[in-house]
């Protein structure tokens, strides 16, 4: 079935696309990070863990709903609900799978490697997430994905990031000749740089501009995944190469205003994608919140409508909002602008 990423994907790089070709990712690949605690809890109080068939779940009534262009998993969920279940068989939606989980995301309880200096490190092999096993004769079709999340995070550390380059490289090469699609995760530094905290947002843009600068189209990532570090770096990065399609990452829940600006900033600044996480899993009803994402990017509403708008969906629905609204209402992240 023709996928809405692809669509949009044509539309951007030949000038047509409109506010509507905005593409939206939910990114459920979080237990290649967080372990157990991904799925979230199953009330308020943060008690009682759910588990991975229900994370699963989630990820199915969010496919029928076919609200957004990419679902994002771990290999092994791509593996159950690709290519066991061909849930994306008659799908817009597009799979897709985290190629690599360096140790700069590995947030299990009691752990401390997010504060070390990330080390590149890949779980899931690119015949796995494409086919399910490793003995793949050469030009077989797939039958998992065939797009992959792979994420860097430079640390102003020569060996460190040359390391990261270096993995980089050796990912690209191979995916280029399995005819594997790939899009490009930078993260902000997780340790102390020696940066001033202004200038991260530039030393991320120029890592990315120099580290794609050696890469010729067939290596290139459909697009990018970036923390969203304000306007200015924004527009930057997005008006330096119109070949390269940029988007944002959710980062942290926040509260719903938190957001529905962030997407509607971002895109306001130059984005064409928002990959929303935990913003999404942790919401009251993640499908009523992805129809209000949706419904921001393609220009319907206001992020304040909307937050207004959600409430009164969650009411509707018998769910109790974890926030009052005027709490919900209030901006936490200040990358964003009380516009």
């Amino acid at each position: 079935m023709l996928k809405s990423l692809d669509t949009k994907l044509t539309r951007i790089s030949d000038g047509t696309a409109t506010a509507r070709d905005f593409i939206l990712a939910d990114a459920k690949d979080a237990d290649m990070a967080f372990g157990l605690v991904a799925p979230g809890a199953r009330n308020p109080a943060g008690t009682g863990l759910k588990s991975l068939s229900d994370y699963r779940a989630q990820i199915r009534e969010i496919i029928a709903q076919g609200l957004v262009d990419i679902m994002l998993m771990s290999a092994s969920t791509v593996e159950q609900l690709a290519i066991k279940e061909s849930l994306f068989a008659h799908s817009a939606v597009t799979p897709a799978a985290r190629a690599n989980d360096t140790s700069d995301i590995w947030v299990v309880r009691g752990g401390v490697y997010p504060r070390e200096k990330p080390l590149p490190f890949r779980s899931a092999s690119i015949d796995h997430i494409m086919h399910g096993r490793a003995d793949v004769p050469a030009g077989a079709p797939h039958s998992g994905a065939y797009l992959g999340l792979y994420s860097m995070t430079f640390a102003n550390d020569l060996a460190t990031d040359h390391a990261t380059l270096r993995a980089f490289a050796d990912f690209r090469l191979e995916a280029e000749r399995k005819g594997f699609r790939y899009f490009l995760e930078v993260f902000n530094p997780n340790v102390e740089t020696g940066i001033a905290p202004e200038l991260i947002p530039d030393f991320v843009n120029d890592h990315i501009a120099r580290a794609l600068a050696g890469v010729t189209g067939r290596g290139r990532p459909v697009f990018l995944k970036i923390a969203y570090n304000g306007p200015k770096a924004l527009e930057e990065l997005a008006s330096y190469d119109s070949s390269l399609v940029v988007g944002v990452l959710g980062g942290g829940s926040g509260t719903t205003r938190d957001a529905f600006q962030l997407i509607h900033d971002a895109q306001k600044h130059g984005a064409r994608v928002a990959l929303f996480g935990r913003k999404i899993n942790h919401s009251e009803h993640p499908l009523t919140f992805i129809s209000f994402l949706r419904s921001i990017t393609d220009g319907e509403i206001t992020p304040i409508e909307a937050v207004k708008a959600y409430h009164d969906a969650l009411s509707k629905l018998g769910i109790e909002a974890k926030r009052t609204l005027d709490a919900d209402l209030a901006l936490t992240d200040t990358a964003l602008s009380y516009s």
